[in-house]
């Protein structure tokens, strides 16, 4: 449990499942992505808002997340958790003034009202086709701590000035804007075409903090996949039992 001067008292708890409970004093306002409110005390109040106006909403949308956000606000001390969509970890980021953050699409969880959270581009053509993540980027700033939620487990690392690193495209979840992002080959031609990880890597150069995911949501929906039903044949790939024979059907 965090629970520092000036900063808001705040748990995680589970393991791959994870919530995160948040407590209020009543003077603090938090806000987080639609459908993500797992369970809250009584005295909370809960609206739905476009924060930031037509435009912030849209820029939402295209970082993968809703037009209208939720705010909660409590009367009095209370709490309000949340919960990610898949099997993952929560992280909490520290935003402070003049500090960027960028993530994933789709990896806002929730955060305090003082975070602002915008739409970042790639700065080059390359990173922006190969590096797993697209053009668009989740960007934080402003002043509080916010709370973003990915798949698998998380690894963070704090890269030294010049210090580099090669990641699996895809598994990227976040880094500090002072980290410079971009794509490499991985290996020669033989090792890309037939080596199991792809054309091109990730290449991240410090100095900042870098967080890495286990397995990415694309990876565990292809390990999926073929176990699950195809069509009304009731087959599940893999021998277990389809929701129509569970019903009956």
């Amino acid at each position: 449990m965090c629970e520092e001067e000036n900063v808001m008292e705040y748990e995680i708890i589970g393991d791959n499942l994870q919530l995160v409970t948040l407590h209020l004093d009543g003077n603090e306002t938090v806000y987080a992505e639609a459908g993500v409110m797992n369970h809250m005390s009584s005295n909370m109040d809960m609206q739905a808002k476009a924060k930031g106006g037509l435009m912030k909403g849209l820029k939402r949308m295209v970082s993968g997340e809703s037009f209208f956000i939720t705010e909660f606000t409590s009367q009095g001390e209370g709490f309000v958790a949340f919960g990610g969509n898949v099997p993952g970890k929560i992280e909490a980021i520290p935003i402070s003034p003049g500090q960027e953050f960028l993530t994933q699409r789709d990896a806002f969880l929730c955060a305090e009202s003082g975070v602002d959270m915008d739409v970042a581009f790639t700065k080059k053509l390359g990173a922006g086709f190969f590096g797993g993540e697209g053009f668009i980027l989740q960007k934080y700033t402003g002043q509080g701590t916010v709370f973003i939620h990915a798949c698998g487990d998380f690894v963070v690392k704090e890269l030294q000035p010049g210090e580099t690193l090669k990641v699996d495209t895809g598994s990227l979840v976040g880094f500090d804007s002072s980290v410079q992002y971009d794509i490499t080959r991985a290996g020669g031609i033989k090792t890309s075409l037939f080596g199991g990880e792809g054309l091109f890597l990730t290449t991240l150069t410090g100095p900042g903090k870098v967080i890495i995911q286990s397995l990415s949501i694309t990876n565990l929906a292809a390990a999926l996949a073929p176990h699950l039903p195809i069509g009304n044949t009731g087959s599940s790939g893999g021998g277990g039992l389809s929701v129509g024979k569970l019903l009956g059907d």
